[in-house]
């Protein structure tokens, strides 16, 4: 941390997070990373955790929390409406599952499920919709976001994403 004599804010630097700020926000199905990343066979990479029929889950690269999942159709659509029944019975079904299974491997003591619908509403990549699954603790809303104005996640994304995969590639088994 780095104090500011000017101000007396205190800083930690993120500089991981200048790859989302400087990336092209270009719309279409050309550039969508929720088109792109199921198509590349790099899981680990991507932080893909499942293939569903319809949809595949993802691992935030930019979390609320640790453990933060999107459950995304494979189609490229925005308009939560022009889901289909199967998309929409199997996002509700992966995301039954994927609350099993951060339960049973975070131990939150809540959850956030659900949509942002349109760049005004918080949708980081509005083209695309997808479901976010936000495990929740206890405290984690404390005095760093509200007085210190800085986010504090306890564990990386590789190891959270491998702690996740065994989870869900072994799931039901």
């Amino acid at each position: 941390m780095k104090k500011n004599k000017s101000n007396s804010l205190e800083y930690i630097w993120a500089p991981w997070r200048m790859e989302f700020i400087r990336a092209s926000k270009d719309e279409g199905s050309k550039k969508c990373i929720f088109c792109s990343k199921p198509k590349k066979n790099k899981d680990k990479d991507n932080l893909i955790l499942y293939y569903g029929k319809h949809v595949f889950v993802i691992m935030n690269r930019f979390p609320y929390n640790n453990g933060h999942l999107m459950i995304v159709p494979y189609r490229h659509l925005s308009d939560y409406n022009l889901l289909t029944k199967k998309e929409r019975y199997e996002i509700s079904d992966v995301s039954a599952m994927a609350v099993d299974i951060l339960t049973k491997q975070m131990h939150p003591n809540g959850f956030n499920i659900g949509y942002n619908l349109g760049e005004c509403a918080g949708a980081g990549i509005a083209d695309h919709i997808h479901q976010h699954v936000v495990p929740r603790w206890i405290g984690d809303t404390n005095f760093m976001p509200v007085l210190g104005h800085t986010k504090v996640m306890v564990d990386g994304l590789t190891e959270c994403w491998l702690e996740l995969k065994h989870a869900f590639d072994t799931y039901n088994q």
